[in-house]
């Protein structure tokens, strides 16, 4: 079969006994489609995709209604298998929209289009510098059979893609008689793993979060609204699950344009129940400081027709690095919209506001003067940036406060080849931003880092794709913080660099929620979507015994070592080399923060299990970084070097020094020759790392 596309109505076999065994409230039979033509007959029968590779089947099916078997209506369901074994069964597909009964609860196949497809394009910043990904699709036509009641009746599409390495699909709303706009209150899109699988869940305390949390293991069920809990359990996506002797897979969305997003919630009320339902964004009503609270009278997205909803993601692999290597979000996204990308520069920059402002003198003070002390630092260390953070204006984003002169520290910074970026408080930036961007292009600007954005309904993300849009205009980069998860705008807006949305350095200046268990679980979670600005780079490296939380020279857990190797593990093309410019004089181990580039050509995850190691190797040109670390279990690593491929490489290693467990801040420094062949043995001690640099000796 060209495409591997089939349409399946298994009659009499094997196959039929097994697929009945599977599924046995549908009735199958089996025809094989090939090419591209819509089967134009109504069917009721399952319909299926598979992967280029044939390791994941993505199956649709209607669903007979309880009591009314012999109806051709039902419940339209999709299903997943992964190397032949079923990993999600019959999932619910559905749509509430106002005034209307559910979308989805009773309809039949009216016809399928197959087809196939490669998503071929580049990344300025990403996992990779060039994407070649193929897929099969399948678009599955959606109606309700004529009903007396109603003058008309209603349709939709389910536009489905599936990767080597994911399952992708959408709801596709046409215009139609029976609808006059797209007006959702909620989607019930629903996941469900073939067992109890173990999950990785961000909860969240509310539709208004900045995603700044740890991500617990705990079995699906326990997420679970257990006694009939009238308020929800949210959690953020992705949602990482490992079902044993299946799968490792993650739930997550794609291109949020004209949506708003998806929340993931048990909604079973029951020990017993392991499935979670997609939970769409509410409207937030506005005051005079902006969103605050739902807004439960109005649709959670109002829309025109035609209308598609944000892409539903299930990434699939034998381990978890698999995902981590995963380019699904920003496929599909839309292509570059921006012309001229030479202005964008991904690169590291030195940081005021993690030290707490600390001078030359070690004093704090948040003065020009002293923010030229960090240009200094930048220009000295070969960083592009200096990122000048929040007090140089108030609210009024237009104005400076009088105690750092933003143009004057930006021709300063010019002259040491150096850029600067600017601090920007959210709800300014949106009364603002028409006036306020194209000042910053005047002043020499390079970027802005926009903070407690804290909402993601329709009218949120359309505010983050407005900024990108002008702030590409008027030639400014963005990091987003306080803000939600990406989802692949970076390919449609390559001016976004970053997102914070994660439990970061920063909270070691107020508790302890930060270390080495977190920083060992982000790769395997919260950074499957997207880049994010963790903020590494502490030296003032401690145990847990001596550590004390502080906001000036704040202290981290965790070695050395491990925030050297952060720079390689997490993604993060606008990376803050975040301790005082003080912490980094005169010592060694300094250079390799200097040396590590921040884009990538290629990755790949060697080893690791969420929480307690991982180990990823990353390509720039003819170079490989090498990042690795754990968490509190002192381990030994034996990595195969086959990434490096042919020729021989001088491996520069920075590692925990033999007292790093004891002593933090020790590293041991030290260059062995190597080659793709060789096996290297990472000696990491308790909460450390260990990071790399390949040159290559030809």
């Amino acid at each position: 079969m060209t495409k591997q596309i089939r349409i399946a109505i298994l009659i009499g076999s094997v196959e039929k006994y097994m697929l009945r065994w599977k599924y046995p409230s549908l009735c199958l039979v089996s025809v094989l489609v090939f090419g591209s033509a819509s089967a134009s007959r109504a069917q009721s029968n399952p319909v299926e995709v598979a992967s280029p590779d044939h390791r994941i089947t993505l199956r649709f099916a209607v669903q007979p209604i309880k009591g009314q078997e012999a109806r051709q209506d039902g419940q339209l369901v999709y299903s997943v298998s992964f190397h032949e074994k079923q990993a999600f069964e019959n999932s619910a597909l559905g749509l509430e929209l106002v005034n209307q009964p559910p979308l989805g609860a009773a309809v039949h196949i009216a016809g399928t289009t197959p087809g196939s497809g490669v998503d071929d394009y580049k990344l300025l910043a990403g996992k990779a510098s060039a994407i070649h990904d193929a897929y099969n699709s399948l678009t599955v036509h959606a109606e309700e059979s004529a009903n007396p009641g109603r003058k008309f009746d209603r349709k939709f599409d389910i536009e489905a893609r599936v990767y080597n390495g994911a399952i992708a699909f959408r709801y596709h709303v046409p215009e139609q008689a029976a609808l006059s706009r797209y007006q959702l209150t909620q989607e019930d899109t629903e996941f469900r793993p073939v067992m109890d699988a173990a999950a990785w869940a961000l909860r969240l305390p509310n539709y208004e979060s900045a995603y700044e949390s740890e991500y617990v293991p705990q079995a699906l069920s326990a997420l679970s609204n257990q006694g009939g809990v009238a308020s929800h359990i949210l959690n953020g996506a992705p949602m990482l699950m490992h079902m044993p002797g299946v799968a490792w897979a993650a739930v997550g969305e794609a291109y949020l344009e004209g949506n708003a997003a998806m929340y993931l919630e048990n909604p079973t009320g029951s020990w017993t129940g392991h499935y979670i339902v997609s939970k769409i964004s509410p409207r937030l009503n506005e005051n005079g400081s902006g969103a605050h609270g739902p807004d439960e009278h109005s649709p959670a997205v109002d829309a025109s027709l035609p209308h598609d909803s944000a892409w539903r993601v299930i990434l699939l692999g034998d381990t978890p690095g698999e995902l981590v290597e995963s380019n699904v979000f920003t496929d599909l996204n839309p292509e570059n919209k921006v012309a001229d990308t030479s202005w964008i520069h991904p690169g590291k920059a030195s940081w005021d506001w993690w030290d707490g402002d600390l001078g030359a003198d070690g004093k704090s003070a948040y003065t020009t003067e002293n923010m030229k002390y960090y240009v200094d630092f930048a220009s000295q260390s070969g960083f592009p940036y200096m990122m000048l953070d929040a007090g140089w204006s108030g609210k009024d984003i237009l104005k400076m406060r009088g105690n750092v002169d933003v143009p004057e520290l930006v021709q300063y910074a010019a002259k040491k080849n150096v850029k600067v970026w600017i601090w920007l408080y959210s709800k300014s930036v949106a009364a603002q931003m028409q006036e306020a961007f194209p000042l910053y292009e005047k002043w020499g600007v390079a970027g802005v880092k926009i903070d407690f954005v804290l909402r993601n309904d329709q009218e949120g993300i359309k505010w983050y794709y407005d900024v990108a849009k002008l702030a590409a205009e008027h030639h400014l980069m963005v990091d987003f913080h306080g803000a939600t998860q990406p989802w692949g705008i970076q390919r449609t807006y390559p001016n976004v660099l970053n997102y914070e949305a994660v439990l970061g350095l920063e909270q070691n200046k107020a508790g302890s929620r930060d270390g080495p268990i977190d920083r060992a679980t982000f790769p395997f979670t919260r950074m499957l979507s997207g880049p994010m600005d963790y903020t590494p780079g502490g030296f003032n490296n401690v145990t847990q015994e001596d550590f004390v939380a502080r906001d000036a020279s704040p202290m981290v857990t965790g070695t050395r070592a491990q925030q050297l190797a952060l720079y390689v593990v997490f993604e993060e093309p606008f990376a803050m080399v975040s301790d005082a410019p003080a912490a980094y004089a005169d010592q060694p181990s300094f250079q390799f923060i200097k040396d590590v580039p921040t884009v990538w050509d290629a990755t790949r995850v060697l080893n690791g299990m969420p929480g307690e190691f991982v180990t990823i190797a990353r390509q720039h040109g003819r170079e490989w970084y090498l990042g690795s670390l754990t968490d509190w279990t002192a381990r030994d690593l034996r990595v195969p070097l086959s990434f490096l491929g042919s020729g021989r490489y001088k491996a520069e290693i920075y590692e925990d020094a033999a007292d790093a467990g004891q002593n933090p801040k020790h590293v041991t420094i030290r260059q062995q020759n190597v080659k793709g062949s060789d096996t290297l043995t990472l000696h990491l001690a308790s909460g450390g790392g260990c990071g790399i640099r390949f040159v290559p000796e030809d």
